[in-house]
């Protein structure tokens, strides 16, 4: 969860703990999930759009992405927790790889594609885990 700081006014990138814990098992033994983040996978935005409106995102697929020290670990998640509830691990990427910029409402996340199967939107709640996870990685906005 994303909170606000009663100091500066800017957020604290804090990964939710129940992506967490979900995530782990279908990790290495012995890794540390830094950020954790879900995300939306439809054929186009249209079709996405169109379905989130409309309140029939069932039949979106969704997904979790869990960031250790190691790497980028991308989920698959039961339709019905909406990606909170991963099942099994499709595919992981480097470390070092850049997953934002992100920006707007919903952001498309091209980086997911080749893993997940099409393409993948992140909600505006989860742009402070990437940007987090970008500056982790060396990289600036």
């Amino acid at each position: 969860m994303t909170r606000r700081s009663a100091e500066d006014g800017r957020r604290n990138p804090a990964p939710r703990k129940d992506l967490i814990e979900r995530s782990a098992p279908f990790l290495p033994p012995g890794s540390v999930i830094k950020q954790a983040f879900i995300y939306q996978s439809a054929p186009s935005f249209r079709y996405f759009l169109l379905t989130y409106t409309l309140g029939i995102v069932h039949w979106n697929k969704y997904g979790c992405v869990a960031i250790t020290d190691e790497a980028i670990f991308v989920l698959e998640s039961a339709k019905s927790s909406a990606g909170a509830r991963p099942e099994r691990l499709l595919g992981q990427l480097p470390r070092p790889t850049r997953i934002g910029p992100v920006s707007g409402r919903w952001a498309e996340l091209d980086i997911l594609r080749p893993i997940a199967g099409g393409r993948c939107w992140v909600h505006k709640r989860f742009f402070d885990q990437i940007t987090a996870t970008d500056h982790a990685a060396g990289f600036s906005e």
